[in-house]
């Protein structure tokens, strides 16, 4: 993909800087996304027809203060809660605390002998995937993005210096969850696609809808490892779009959500009550921040 500046794309429409800048900071130009304080506008954009929706607050918010790097904010606040809890999910040994420092400082406060160099890497790197999402969050999603995702978060890791481990690629050896088998890895692209197709052919996108893709997603398993916290962001990106006030799984939380995962397609309110109640606890926070939803 070939991108173009707010200076070309202005002067291709006839239209002022400022005028094309609003349209990429509200969403209007699809695939359009920040890279430091710079838009970039796919080269085949075209201009936003008018009455086209706007995009949702929360992702307004999110963008604005990513762009800032406001302290405090909820941009702040996803950053760290998403980042500590799902990471902590996946056996991460690293505090709230040591995460938040990392995310304010870029630097680490207090490390022990079991502090592993992959927890510190992972940290860094999810921050970049939600940093990710925020900036495509407009955009369709693809098989190319989610791969992505798993490459932002697995580089410089352990993981990345395994040859037989696929960083940003689909898996090549198989592999279970919770002792169940997934599908192989010759049968993962063909699976992805067909998920990926029924969910962006969906007119409306509902809570159940984004439940159900998530546990569709965590069967496949389609990378090597990394699959619930690339599955988990997906879910936040999911949420963005269909403008769905988005949840974030916390430790309280974390057996109720295997729970679900285990049980939908026979019992899907254990994984739906969950999940609405930690959007709860999301809409309390945004609710204090003065966003609507």
């Amino acid at each position: 993909m070939e991108y173009v500046s707010v200076t070309q794309f202005a002067e291709k429409y006839g239209i002022s800087e400022r005028t094309a800048r609003n349209h990429c900071a509200s969403g209007r130009i699809d695939g359009a996304f920040l890279t430091g304080k710079t838009w970039n506008i796919p080269s085949d954009a075209t201009l936003p027809e008018k009455g086209k929706r706007k995009v949702p607050p929360l992702l307004a918010r999110l963008r604005d203060e990513k762009e800032s790097r406001l302290k405090g904010g909820i941009y702040h606040r996803t950053q760290i809660d998403l980042t500590y809890n799902s990471n902590h999910i996946e056996g991460s040994r690293l505090t709230k605390e040591q995460t938040r420092h990392i995310f304010e400082t870029n630097t680490l406060n207090i490390t022990t002998e079991d502090t592993r160099v992959d927890d510190i890497m992972e940290t860094v790197n999810h921050f970049r995937c939600i940093d990710y999402i925020i900036d495509h969050a407009t955009e369709k999603i693809t098989e190319l993005h989610i791969k992505q995702l798993h490459k932002i978060l697995k580089t410089n890791t352990s993981d990345d210096q395994k040859s037989w481990f696929a960083v940003g690629d689909y898996k090549r050896l198989a592999n279970k969850v919770g002792g169940e088998e997934t599908v192989l890895p010759n049968e993962v692209h063909t699976r992805m696609k067909e998920l990926l197709a029924e969910y962006n052919n969906l007119k409306t996108i509902t809570f159940d809808n984004i439940l159900d893709f998530h546990v569709q997603f965590e069967r496949i398993h389609p990378f090597q490892d990394g699959n619930g916290r690339i599955g988990r962001l997906v879910i936040f990106w999911q949420c963005l779009q269909a403008a769905i006030v988005p949840f974030i799984i916390s430790e309280d939380l974390r057996l109720f959500y295997f729970r679900g995962l285990q049980n939908w397609g026979h019992v899907n309110g254990y994984l739906r009550d969950t999940c609405l109640t930690a959007q709860d606890n999301y809409k309390a926070a945004l609710d204090y921040f003065g966003i609507k939803y």
